[in-house]
């Protein structure tokens, strides 16, 4: 059926085959995982600027008031 020199070059495409998806599926998790961490690094900074706005806007809400009432 087939000979000896045919079945190892077809182990070798099949090496090759598995590695080659090896390798696309690790770049793929990697790059998953780069774009959850950029994602996670700016929410957090969103967040802090978030804090920031609602603090000035608390302050002018009490200076407001205490104008208001003195």
């Amino acid at each position: 059926m087939f000979d000896e020199a045919e079945m190892e070059v077809t182990g070798e495409i099949v090496t090759a085959s598995i590695v080659l998806i090896s390798a696309v599926l690790a770049s793929l998790a990697v790059g998953v995982l780069v774009a959850y961490w950029v994602c996670m690094a700016m929410f957090g900074m969103f967040r802090v600027h978030a804090r920031q706005v609602a603090e000035r806007s608390s302050q002018r809400v009490v200076a407001q008031t205490q104008a208001v009432q003195g």
